[in-house]
């Protein structure tokens, strides 16, 4: 397990996405080398879903493994995979040096079936976390939801389903985004009722446009606080603007944390390492 986390020493770590086409490869890689400057305790790359995007996410994960000496996390998602597709991909990760994995379920391909969809080997990332935690020597993590996955029918069921994922071997847990830190604090308290005791890496994405309240935020089904929404109101017109104001409302969040005590912070960069850059730098 990456060191600082499992010690709950203070950690930051980065978000990246592989490239959706093959002549993107050489930008991802620079993008990469300079992420690797602001020296994250790790990296975890995005998994396109039913393994669509698996072996991209394998160059990248080894690039930020092997090349950059930086702890590298694969995302593994298991709503359209079958159990030797993941130990496929098991055995690649292990042969670059890879052992973190970030399990998740993932959204359904849209070519699956209801039939392939009914018959799927695992139904929640739990399932997919207990099969990895019994035939691999991979390092686990968890995905979290401070304001409830969209799809729980409360908050209650959402814990039960983390406590599941403990249960199953997930050594730690990344949120996913939220604006709001109270919601966050007291997600924190719930799970600690429930008798989560993993760490809780608290996810942070910069809002920097207008548009990612529509995509990023709606898919996430995160709260827009007034806070951001008078951002909003004020600078979404004017994208300059509205990009200094996103990093530093993403930096007031992070200092807010860390005030408060949250040690494990992770940062949605969006491939963006100068946005990342003056985040770590205002956080310093």
């Amino acid at each position: 397990m990456i060191s600082n986390v499992s010690e709950n020493r203070k950690t930051l770590s980065f978000e990246v996405f592989p490239p959706k086409k093959e002549g993107e490869f050489e930008k991802a890689f620079e993008v990469l080398d300079a992420l690797g400057k602001l020296k994250p305790d790790y990296i975890s790359v995005t998994y396109g879903a039913g393994g669509s995007r698996a072996g991209k996410t394998i160059e990248i994960a080894s690039y930020i493994q092997n090349t950059l000496g930086i702890d590298a996390m694969a995302h593994m998602t298991c709503v359209g995979s079958k159990r030797e597709q993941l130990l496929q991909v098991y055995r690649e990760l292990k042969a670059h040096n890879v052992t973190h994995v970030l399990g998740l379920r993932g959204d359904r391909p849209k070519d699956m079936s209801d039939e392939q969809f009914a018959a799927r080997d695992f139904e929640h990332a739990s399932d997919m976390i207990a099969f990895l935690k019994e035939n691999t020597d991979l390092h686990l993590a968890g995905a979290c939801y401070p304001e409830k996955h969209f799809e729980s029918f409360s908050m209650e069921t959402d814990l039960n389903n983390l406590k599941k994922k403990q249960e199953a071997g997930a050594e730690f847990f990344i949120s996913q985004l939220f604006l709001n830190n109270d919601c966050y604090y007291s997600f924190l308290e719930k799970a600690a009722k429930k008798g989560i005791t993993a760490p809780i890496c608290a996810g942070i994405m910069p809002i920097t446009s207008a548009k990612q309240i529509g995509t990023s935020i709606t898919l996430a089904g995160s709260s827009v606080p007034k806070a951001m929404a008078d951002l909003l109101a004020t600078y979404g017109e004017n994208p300059d603007e509205m990009r200094k104001a996103g990093v530093d409302y993403a930096i007031r969040q992070i200092r807010d944390l860390r005030e408060n005590g949250v040690e494990h912070i992770h940062l949605y960069s969006m491939n963006r390492p100068k946005t990342t850059a003056e985040i770590v730098a205002g956080i310093a």
